[in-house]
């Protein structure tokens, strides 16, 4: 809850569509809108897991792993297109570049597979197919959200 409020807030700070989650309270050194906007999502999910499943907790896990290692994975890919279009600019060193991003990407890509596996083969648990579309919906739904804070910008 705390990383993505402070993700949020660098949103709000770089794009002035998001300008209300980019404010810094300094009573408590927080990003206070970020950190409440974060705390309602986290309800709703909660609600819809709750709302939607005898066992909340495997529902929340079924929505949203695809959508964790998603993120993980085009974060290791995102490596890899940085590299080739500024070579020079590459801020940080990474240890045994390409080898062990590779492994990372192979890593998180497997993950994502299992778990989307989990969701829709019948062999295990319930089913919570709804939730996991529902996760990568909202995930893509930051798209347009992007290009439009982009656009503004």
């Amino acid at each position: 809850m705390f990383t993505g409020a402070r993700t949020n807030f660098a949103m709000g700070r770089d794009y002035p569509l998001f300008r209300k989650l980019g404010n810094w309270r300094e009573k408590g050194s927080t990003p206070a809108n970020s950190l409440l906007l974060q705390g309602a999502i986290t309800l709703v999910l909660i609600g819809a897991a709750a709302l939607t499943a005898r066992d909340g907790f495997d529902a929340m896990v079924a929505y949203t792993a695809p959508v964790f290692w998603t993120f993980f994975l085009l974060t290791g890919v995102t490596l890899f297109i940085l590299r080739i279009k500024n070579p020079a600019e590459s801020g940080f060193k990474v240890p045994f570049y390409p080898v062990i991003p590779l492994i990372f990407c192979a890593m998180c890509a497997f993950m994502l597979w299992k778990a989307i596996d989990y969701v829709f083969n019948p062999h295990y648990g319930p089913k919570f197919g709804s939730l996991v579309l529902a996760g990568l919906l909202v995930m893509a739904a930051g798209i347009p959200m992007y290009w439009l804070a982009r656009r503004n910008r």
